[in-house]
């Protein structure tokens, strides 16, 4: 089987009025949908999955203490995601490239959650909570980018199925240890 390179790209950190809440599962990726871009013809890869995290919050200040109300929202953007058709020869090749770019869009479902977590459960100051809230998703941004990049290296763009099966038990187990940790959170 010919080997197959993808590529994510991640905008992160763009803030809006409001987004839909959904943590229940991972957008569920399928080619018709969330792939309507033009394809790069000058890159390598067969595939590109744009996705896109958003966050907002409002804030309420009560007895020198800061309390947000966050609002958060990981997406597909279409109109950037793209395949190459030309390149896709037979099933199994379009099934595995699938499977591969699902991954990029379960790390950035692992990212909502996590995000949700970490910057609802932080004292902020008053005086500097709003640059506090920001290094902070700026922080969570670069550990996911950088995973992305893990990713797709260590997997070979999802040619190398072997990486792929572990990477895709990495995923797996984050997500339930990221789900676990909010419900332990929020019974507290």
């Amino acid at each position: 089987m010919k080997s197959f390179a993808l590529f994510l790209l991640v905008t992160v950190s763009i803030f809006a009025l409001s987004f839909k809440r959904d943590f229940t599962e991972p957008i569920q990726l399928n080619f018709e949908t969330h792939f309507k871009g033009k394809p790069d013809e000058n890159s390598p890869y067969f595939a590109l999955t744009a996705m896109t995290w958003k966050y907002s919050y409002e804030s309420t200040i009560y007895r020198n203490r800061v309390a947000i109300n966050l609002k958060n929202e990981v997406s597909v953007d279409k109109s950037r995601s793209w395949v190459k058709w030309d390149k896709i020869k037979n099933e199994e090749i379009k099934a595995s490239l699938l499977h591969h770019e699902q991954g990029h869009v379960n790390i950035h479902y692992i990212l909502l959650l996590e995000s949700d977590r970490v910057l609802k459960n932080r004292t902020y100051s008053v005086k500097n909570y709003k640059n506090q809230i920001s290094d902070l998703a700026n922080q969570i941004s670069r550990y996911f980018d950088t995973m992305q990049r893990n990713y797709d290296e260590e997997t070979e763009h999802g040619s190398n199925h072997k990486m792929q099966a572990r990477w895709d038990k990495i995923i797996d187990d984050k997500i339930a240890e990221s789900k676990a940790a909010m419900v332990a959170e929020s019974g507290k």
